[in-house]
């Protein structure tokens, strides 16, 4: 057992008890901090004239605010030295994003189970937020712009020790099979009632259906498969989320466009060309353009140097989410393209516009037409 320094003074008014013969008074309570190195609960004998009950609760399950708050605003110092933090992200329709785990027993933690995205706290990480940060941009590439604390959880380790584990929880509406995945199998949405179906520890379990039970009712998770292979149908009335990506239209002085081919292990279009492409996150259309251009191709782009030359508005199949391509031309730019993500592109080729490769995805094939022809707008896969 670990003990931290008192954080906590609480001061409560007592009545008067003639039969121990005490006056009324102020009953000051220092509150300490206990870390427990043992995953098992440590047994507890209670002083009945003192305490009338006990219980383990997660810190969001702490019914006094002020000690909530001052539990969650404890210091990496008070963390024992192996303190872990770990991503609950969730979207607008109450789902989780897990994380398939590799299954190498003896060598990873939970092997083969879906978990939250995290890892350990390293000498560079000056917060434990930093360190949640740090593992999502190197295990998915993610940058989630608010991440709030929700609680600290206790897993087991290997040794049967109780390794506390930070949860921030950020809301994220992407597609996860566009993430730079660095480790582990795949990443996911699941909603909370389809949990059972999972190979999941049990903690996270109950980690993901309390934090659901918090969020308010527009944002109510749904039964049912939830992964982005679902088909959801398209209705005429509300709102619909769109998926908006970004796509270079770059064109050479003899009239050649770039293209590349997307590599046969693709999740969208394998082994197909398509010209270079991003989703948009939580940033601008064009900021999106100039950052895939680099990373993708080593491209560099001023904003300067940009155009807006079609619109497509473009449905892949019945019930599919809607998706808006912008495709964007740079008038000028400096670098040949390079293979910098080969997971993604195998290729890069300037092709002749009126020879194209057949097997193009079908909505670049409507869009280079359409700025071919001048035109600024296009539909496609709509009933």
């Amino acid at each position: 057992m670990q003990l931290i320094p008192f954080f906590d003074i609480d001061i409560h008014d007592i009545d008067a008890h003639p039969g121990k013969g005490e006056p009324g008074h102020q009953h000051f309570d220092l509150r300490f901090l206990f870390h427990l190195h043992a995953a098992t609960e440590a047994p507890v004998v209670l002083q009945e004239e003192e305490v009338g009950g006990i219980e383990w609760r997660p810190v969001d399950r702490v019914t006094s605010p002020s000690l909530r708050a001052k539990l969650l605003k404890l210091t990496p110092e008070t963390e024992p030295q192996t303190a872990n933090a770990s991503a609950l992200i969730y979207n607008d329709r109450g789902e989780y994003l897990l994380h398939l785990r590799d299954y190498f027993p003896g060598r990873i933690w939970e092997p083969g189970m879906w978990s939250l995205l995290g890892g350990g706290r390293e000498p560079q990480d000056a917060t434990l937020e930093h360190t949640v940060r740090r593992e999502l941009a190197e295990e998915a590439g993610l940058d989630i712009a608010d991440l709030t604390p929700f609680g600290t959880e206790y897993a087991s380790d290997d040794a049967g020790g109780s390794v506390p584990i930070a949860i921030y929880a950020g809301r994220w509406n992407g597609d996860p099979r566009e993430l730079r995945l660095t480790e582990g199998v795949m990443l996911a949405w699941f909603a909370p009632d389809d949990l059972h179906r999972l190979r999941i520890a049990d903690i996270t379990s109950d980690l993901v259906r309390r934090h659901a039970a918090s969020l308010p009712a527009s944002t109510a998770p749904q039964s049912g498969p939830s992964s982005h292979e679902e088909r959801r149908p398209a209705s005429p009335h509300g709102t619909v989320l769109n998926v908006i990506g970004v796509h270079l239209y770059l064109e050479r002085p003899d009239g050649t466009v770039l293209l590349g081919l997307r590599h046969p292990d693709s999740a969208f279009a394998p082994s197909t060309w398509h010209v270079l492409a991003g989703h948009c996150e939580q940033e601008s259309a064009i900021t999106c353009l100039l950052r895939e251009a680099q990373e993708e191709a080593g491209l560099h782009i001023e904003r300067q140097d940009v155009e807006l030359v079609h619109v497509v508005h473009h449905i892949d199949r019945a019930g599919d989410r809607p998706r808006m391509g912008l495709f964007v031309r740079a008038r000028t730019w400096s670098g040949e393209p390079e293979l910098r993500e080969p997971d993604k592109c195998t290729q890069w080729k300037f092709w002749d516009p009126v020879a194209l490769p057949d097997d193009l995805i079908p909505y670049t094939r409507v869009a280079i037409e359409g700025i071919r022809a001048g035109r600024l707008y296009s539909e496609t896969g709509w009933a």
